[in-house]
């Protein structure tokens, strides 16, 4: 490949991204800006053998094109490693470009210190986040350096992607949210999802791209009769189908506990105007509202779907009416209405202030970085930047009229986590809104709670899935492992709970502050685990690639490499727990068992079934040796005359 070539036709993108909102005199800055860069790392490779130089114009060029932002911003991206990895200083890069550019160039600079603070990743996430107070431009730089980074990820080894993966998912995807950078945010999420679990990115891209060409006739039917309706009453808009992409759909998939082909809206249909195209002089708002009122008369709208997301936006700036129309095929179809300005918004999110009124909107995002101080846990700065960033805010009520803020979707275990350990930890029952309730009951703005405690009352296995805040999620899982450590120096997240042949990862529990010192262990993940991605973001160098193998010929615990590890475990067997859903039938319970114990010749632990309206519920507990038996069960269960889905539900991931 000419190199060469390439880098000068990417720097020349650059260019003329940037020519078109910035002066002559800026221009020939921008210009030194990448001969320095290119000079200053001319003798270096990247991991996959490319000339270094690829990587700072390509930062370049996500910040000129895709995020817009000003010649000194660009400057910086050409710069942002030059200091860090070469002979330059930072008053070298004074002197050629000003104040201005030295002083972002020094903010995306990682520090080099004889010891960290917590680790050196976390120290990093901390400089990114201080420098929120300096200039919101240097955040800009380093998402878009990491997105670069992960788009390039395919020549690290498997440990590095997992721990450049886990970093992703806990700090800059959810940095990226809160600025309100949708499509950015999503490349993050999407590209880490696919290095983590290739083969679940894999098959959901495949099943996508199966659904949009059997959907298509349909779909486009659909939309040319929208188009058709509002084109009759002078409303002329762009109407598209937009298929979510696979980490949207593996999430809400785990939300909603069902499988791919049972999930429900894997797409929406956009309807986009245009303010200049309209005749009448009305806002976006009540261009919307036109619009719906319009939809509504041709095609009938599902009762208790309407959503005003313009009145009440969400944090990332996307706005836009929502509602659920019938198609002439007796299909519900989720519909959103929004201006091209709306569309522009959530893609740049708080870029859209910078120059007018960003002051504003970093003032806000520093409250959430005020409450993060306000914890004073060092061990678990991450954990709650990543919740903190990730969720909206709801203010919840104490019996003698206290407010707290809480993530939303928080549970009254996170209400009990927030008044301190002990209380959380013996948390029992409480009255919301005078209603007796359940711990695990989620809380809703306004809610009024009075919790009652008990010295008897304990932490249970399954709370930590039922909890937002990282206060409580911290305790848990501290409380999970130390009573889930297993022999042999090995032992499996209680949370995602792994099985032998499947996508893994471990991660050594050494030197981890939250674990003895005196133990060496492994704990193993499945490489989706929350937790996993955790550990990794903030642990990397203790992330070891595993093979979690059934071959006899593999011994017990094999060290390869300091990064790889053979673990077998010949003989043992999992209890895994499925749900079953089907329509009732004679003997349909005898051949559910018959095929389990006979055909399968596995061991059930426990059985549960329960029928209404000739609708079968059914959860089994099954003893497996590896995630292939699982799936092989799962299918044989599901071939069963009159059973609709099998599904694990014994972990949430």
């Amino acid at each position: 490949m000419n190199y060469e070539q390439l880098v000068e036709n990417l720097a020349q993108q650059v260019f003329d991204a940037v020519a078109k909102r910035t002066s002559a005199e800026d221009m020939e800055r921008v210009h030194r800006a990448y001969l320095l860069a290119k000079e200053a790392h001319s003798s270096q490779k990247r991991k996959s053998g490319e000339p270094y130089i690829l990587h700072p114009v390509s930062v370049a060029l996500i910040v000129a094109k895709e995020l817009q932002l000003d010649a000194n911003t660009v400057i910086t991206a050409f710069l942002h490693d030059v200091v860090e990895d070469t002979p330059y200083t930072v008053e070298d890069i004074r002197e050629r470009f000003g104040n201005d550019v030295a002083g972002l160039v020094n903010v995306v600079t990682k520090q080099k210190k004889e010891a960290y603070h917590t680790t050196k990743q976390v120290d990093n996430y901390r400089q990114i986040l201080a420098s929120l107070h300096y200039d919101i431009r240097a955040v800009m730089v380093k998402i878009s350096d990491r997105l670069h980074n992960m788009r390039t990820l395919q020549s690290m080894r498997p440990d590095k992607q997992m721990k450049i993966a886990g970093e992703t998912d806990c700090f800059y995807a959810p940095l990226a949210n809160r600025l309100g950078l949708f499509e950015v945010k999503s490349d993050l999420e999407n590209l880490s999802f696919k290095y983590r679990c290739e083969q679940e990115y894999g098959n959901l891209e495949r099943w996508l791209q199966e659904d949009a060409k059997k959907n298509e006739e349909r779909l486009c039917r659909f939309c040319k009769d929208v188009r058709g309706t509002l084109r009759d009453h002078g409303i002329m808009c762009n109407v598209q189908v937009f298929w979510r992409r696979p980490y949207s759909i593996w999430r809400r998939m785990r939300q909603q506990n069902v499988d791919f082909h049972h999930l429900p809206n894997r797409y929406y249909v956009r309807i986009t105007f245009w303010e200049d195209t309209m005749d009448e002089p009305l806002t976006d708002k009540e261009t919307c509202l036109k619009i719906y009122n319009l939809l509504t008369r041709d095609f009938r709208e599902r009762p208790g779907s309407f959503v005003n997301l313009i009145e009440q936006p969400k944090e990332n700036s996307y706005q836009c009416l929502r509602l659920m129309l019938l198609s002439d095929c007796g299909i519900w179809e989720e519909v959103q209405i929004c201006s091209d300005a709306m569309v522009h918004a959530s893609r740049v999110g708080c870029i859209n202030e910078i120059g007018s009124n960003i002051s504003n909107w970093v003032k806000r995002f520093r409250k959430v970085l005020e409450d993060i101080a306000s914890q004073g846990n060092e061990a678990f700065f991450l954990e709650h930047i990543s919740s903190s960033l990730y969720y909206d805010d709801i203010t919840v009520f104490s019996s003698d009229g206290n407010s707290i803020i809480l993530p939303k979707d928080s549970t009254v275990i996170d209400y009990a986590f927030k008044q301190g350990d002990e209380v959380g930890a013996h948390a029992h029952y409480a009255y919301v809104n005078g209603n007796l309730c359940s711990v695990k009951t989620v809380l809703h703005g306004g809610d009024c709670i009075k919790l009652i405690t008990s010295p008897d009352a304990h932490p249970r296995k399954d709370w930590i899935d039922h909890c937002q805040t990282y206060v409580a999620k911290r305790y848990l899982r501290l409380y999970l492992i130390e009573r889930r450590r297993v022999r042999g120096g090995v032992c499996r997240c209680p949370i995602c709970k792994p099985l032998p042949g499947g996508e893994v990862i471990g991660i050594r529990l050494h030197g981890i502050p939250s674990v003895t010192p005196e133990y060496d262990n492994i704990m193993l993940h499945k490489r989706s685990c929350p937790e996993a991605i955790r550990m990794a973001s903030k642990y990397g160098d203790n992330v070891v690639s595993v093979e979690y193998a059934t071959d006899a010929a593999a011994p017990p615990v094999t060290e390869k490499s300091p990064t790889s590890v053979v673990i077998n475990r010949i003989g043992f067997s999992y209890p895994i727990t499925l749900s079953i859903t089907g329509v009732d039938r004679h003997r349909l319970l005898m051949d559910l068992t018959s095929e389990i114990a006979d055909r399968l010749h596995l061991s059930m632990d426990s059985l549960s079934i329960n029928t209404k309206d000739c609708i079968v519920e059914c959860r089994v507990t099954i003893m497996v040796h590896s995630v292939n038996e699982m799936h092989s069960a799962i299918d044989h269960i599901s071939r069963i005359k009159g059973i609709e889905s099998v599904r694990r539900t014994d972990n949430k991931v």
